[in-house]
């Protein structure tokens, strides 16, 4: 098992029993009819908090504050930790009453259900990138793309000088073009498909049919650096949802911690 397993293990270990622990005395003080809250308030508080330090940790990855493997581990583990705690501390009510406790529920429910679809995305996406064939620096993508659509763009005014036909260099304006300008199906790459292929095969096929040996061996090596370009579009659109999916849940996370401290602050001046 290797070290970040270990930790994980270890974290899930040390989650479990304080859930536990938690789980077990609002059992008690149910039983009892004595309040449950307090303590499984301050711990989730405390937690909450602890979350947020993830982003910071992300934001100071020079300073020595350990592999940001173990903070996602930890991370993760806290997470389940708190849906956990969030239910025992409200009593198994799903849907509060009072506004401000709704609100806080809601904001709760988003970064939670964020934070799981962050935690597949992570879990799914770098490996589907792995098997792709190209690696490819997501900044670095814009300049990939041009350099890809200048070599396309120069195979094409070499074969028009050199054949005198402008069949090719008229398609490519008319249709390829549209491909090659930008990064393109996005969702289909999502979705694991090869829509982006299949769209360039059937424009190279329609074209082909009009042009000599000499033209066709040109429109090969446009087809292949399509294939190329569809590879780059593939890790564009992948990590694009890795990298901003956290604008969601960032600010759901933010906007939760502080409704939670005003709700610690509103429950010791009104209650306690």
């Amino acid at each position: 098992m290797r070290p970040v397993q270990k930790f994980g293990v270890s974290v899930s270990i040390a989650a479990a029993l304080v859930f536990l622990g938690v789980a077990g005395h609002a059992y008690q003080s149910w039983r009892h009819a004595e309040d449950a809250t307090p303590l499984s308030g301050y711990i989730l508080i405390v937690l909450f908090l602890l979350l947020g330090l993830f982003s910071s940790r992300k934001k100071l990855a020079m300073l020595p504050a350990g592999r940001a493997a173990y903070w996602t581990a930890a991370h993760s583990v806290g997470g389940l930790m708190a849906i956990g705690l969030y239910f025992v501390h409200t009593s198994g009510t799903v849907w509060p009453g009072g506004s401000a406790e709704r609100l806080l529920a809601a904001l709760f429910y988003l970064v939670s259900l964020s934070g799981l679809i962050g935690y597949a995305l992570q879990r799914l996406l770098p490996s589907r990138l792995t098997r792709a064939g190209v690696e490819v620096i997501y900044e670095r993508v814009p300049a990939e793309l041009a350099d890809i659509r200048q070599r396309v763009e120069a195979l094409v005014t070499d074969a028009t000088e050199q054949h005198g036909s402008d069949t090719l260099a008229r398609h490519y304006v008319e249709s390829l073009s549209w491909f090659f300008r930008r990064p393109r199906f996005f969702f289909d790459h999502l979705g694991g498909g090869r829509r982006g292929l299949a769209w360039v095969a059937r424009e190279t096929e329609a074209v082909s049919r009009y042009l000599d040996d000499s033209e066709k061996t040109c429109l090969d090596e446009i087809a292949e650096l399509a294939e190329i370009k569809d590879r780059v579009d593939f890790h564009w659109s992948l990590q694009t949802v890795l990298r901003y999916w956290l604008f969601v849940h960032l600010p759901l996370a933010a906007a939760a911690i502080v409704l939670a401290l005003w709700h610690v602050i509103l429950v010791h001046v009104y209650v306690i």
